[in-house]
This record gives structure tokens, sequence and C-alpha cells, in this order.
């Protein structure tokens, strides 16, 4: 039977062949519904355990009304284990402790919002596969089609196409030459029609660039 392009309204979006939906991996943008989260269509988590929390899971220290978003693309893969240590994590580090007395009380909890705002929001770019157990700390960028290894702490802006592992995460190498890169980010398949997409999945899949580049003029 024909593959079929994924279904983005579906929460679990994958079908074993015995007829059995995968309950392990989700269409994230289906199972989160928070304020201070963007997260594009086909973005899939995968998890092990039962998951009832979603956006607690992947970002715990995000909460409705933060300081700070944490900004996702589309066509992401994120790996069991994965977090996204957002701003509001952060402590004061310019006074004499650290200790975070004001969030024990609760008309004290916004002393701190200026912090989140400090570090900015955590933007993950398109096509972005994030492996198992990696943690991404606050105000970072990854740019499209970037890889961060399992168990990676990337502490600092990935660009596009790179290949990062380790702690702290460092470039590896990229994934394609400059001029790919390039011409990979100008086309941007990745915000196509769906329609598009599906026809020129098998290019998508390649590494053609100058096939993909004719299929994006036709």
């Amino acid at each position: 039977m024909a593959r079929r392009f994924p279904d983005p309204t579906q929460a679990h979006p994958i079908t074993l062949p015995d007829g059995t939906v995968h309950r392990g991996t989700v269409f994230l943008n289906r199972v989160i519904d928070h304020p201070n989260m963007e997260i594009g269509d086909y973005t899939y988590y995968s998890d092990f355990d039962e998951v009832t929390d979603y956006a607690q899971r992947i970002a715990p220290y995000l909460f409705p009304g933060s300081g700070e978003k944490l900004i996702i693309g589309r066509f992401c893969q994120i790996a069991h284990g994965a977090r996204f240590i957002t701003a509001s994590a952060n402590h004061p580090v310019d006074r004499f402790s650290t200790f975070p007395f004001s969030v024990f009380y609760p008309e004290g909890m916004g002393d701190y919002a200026g912090l989140a705002e400090k570090w900015g929001d955590t933007v993950v770019g398109n096509d972005v596969w994030i492996g198992y157990g990696a943690m991404i700390l606050p105000g970072v960028t990854i740019g499209d089609g970037a890889i961060i290894g399992a168990g990676s702490v990337v502490n600092r802006d990935v660009p596009p196409y790179a290949v990062m592992g380790g702690n702290p995460a460092v470039p590896r190498r990229m994934r394609f030459a400059p001029e790919t890169v390039e011409k990979l980010l100008a086309l941007a398949w990745w915000n196509w029609p769906d329609a598009r997409i599906e026809a020129h999945r098998k290019l998508i899949e390649s590494a053609d660039i100058d096939a993909l580049e004719r299929a994006a003029r036709g």
C-alpha cells in the first residue's frame, strides 16, 4: 500500500502495520494548548513513558504568563527526554544570593519576570532533529535543518544545518556545503503547501539539490 502524507490534525499520527495506533508519538500542537508555546504542524515528540501534560514534559519551567516563549517550527523531530530549560528557570546571579526568596509568597512571584525578558525566547527552526535526552538552555535559537545529538547541552545559537554534540554542544560538522545550505534555506520546502510537499516528497528525502530546485520552479 502506498504511503500517505500524515494528517496534521491527528494527535497520534503513526499507525503500526497491525493497525494499532502508536501512542508514544504525538504531533505536539495537537496535544499542547499553552499561551507561551507556538508549535508548527507536523512537529512530533516521542516518549517511552505515559505523558499526561506534554507542555510540562518538554518545557517544565515555562509557565502560562511567563516572560518568554518557546517557538518551534514545522516538521521537527524531538526524541524522548529532550527538555527545553526556558528563561523562567533562571535565578538572579547579580545579587549576593541566588536563592529565589520571592517565589515563596504569591505577591512576590513577579519579582523575577525581568530575568525571563533578559534571556528572551527559545526558538527552534524547521526540520530540526533533537536527539534523546538533549537539553536546550534559555534564549537559544536553533537554525533550520540542524541536528542536536543525543545528550547534548545547547547553550548557544545553532547555525542552520549544523550537527551539534557534547556538553556544551559544539558544531561537529555541517550537513551540507554552504551553497547547498543557502539554496535549502531559500527553498524553505517546509513552508510549501502540503500537497506540494507530498508531490515532491521523494526529492525532499533525497540529497539532489538541483532536482529539488527544478521541482520548486515547476
